[in-house]
């Protein structure tokens, strides 16, 4: 069975999710030794804000001489976790599953233990974290594991670590984003492609459903 590669993501797209659907019971493998590039879903993600898409940006630094994904460190610059907590609460405190699932994220951005993800250091390690408790809320069966080295895209089983961007995505025949209640909806009209966030608090255990009609039967190289 050839594997799935994609990037690291901070509560990453629908899209990205719909991914992990298509290879459930397989390896996905998240790319962690590329140059870390910016304005992406790596430390990035946009929910549906009052006033229509809003953006959420982990700030980052580098450790050191690195410049790549793993030694990416979380800056703790403009107190983002306080900003980024008020935002999901007024774009989501009104949704149908906000309260459901709340609790589930607050140790992502407050560090009540040492063992909280908000006291992790590295962003892939925070994102993978993140990616693990999304798969579990909505039964996604998939084991997602760090690349201990950079494979050239053209050696890549099935590469999707560049086209899954918020700028400008490439073409992607084997994703159709399926419609679902929004909170603000009538106001923004529906927006699609979001934070999984999006799709967790407005549809809750539904969200799984939609995320499989949003995919082909499977994605080329997870058959």
């Amino acid at each position: 069975m050839d594997t799935l590669t994609l990037s690291t993501t901070y509560f990453g797209p629908v899209q990205w999710y719909s991914k992990l659907c298509q290879c459930a019971g397989s390896v996905v493998q998240i790319e962690a030794c590329e140059t870390f590039p910016k304005q992406t879903y790596r430390n990035r993600c946009v929910i549906a804000a009052p006033d229509g898409a809003l953006a959420l940006t982990v700030p980052v630094t580098h450790n050191g001489e690195s410049k790549l994904t793993r030694d990416t460190m979380i800056s703790g610059h403009g107190n983002w976790r306080h900003l980024h907590w008020q935002a999901l609460a007024t774009a989501y405190g009104e949704s149908a599953f906000y309260d459901y699932y709340i609790d589930d994220l607050r140790p992502f951005f407050f560090a009540d233990s040492p063992a909280a993800p908000a006291a992790m250091r590295y962003l892939v390690d925070y994102n993978m974290a993140a990616a693990e408790l999304i798969c579990r809320l909505m039964q996604i069966d998939v084991c997602l594991k760090l690349t201990d080295t950079f494979v050239p895209p053209e050696d890549v089983d099935a590469d999707l670590r560049y086209g899954i961007r918020p700028k400008r995505p490439a073409p992607d025949p084997d994703f159709h984003a399926v419609p679902y209640y929004q909170v603000y909806r009538e106001r923004n009209g529906f927006i699609a492609n979001l934070s999984i966030l999006d799709l967790l608090f407005n549809e809750g255990p539904q969200s799984v459903i939609n995320l499989h009609r949003c995919a082909a039967p499977v994605v080329s190289g997870c058959q």
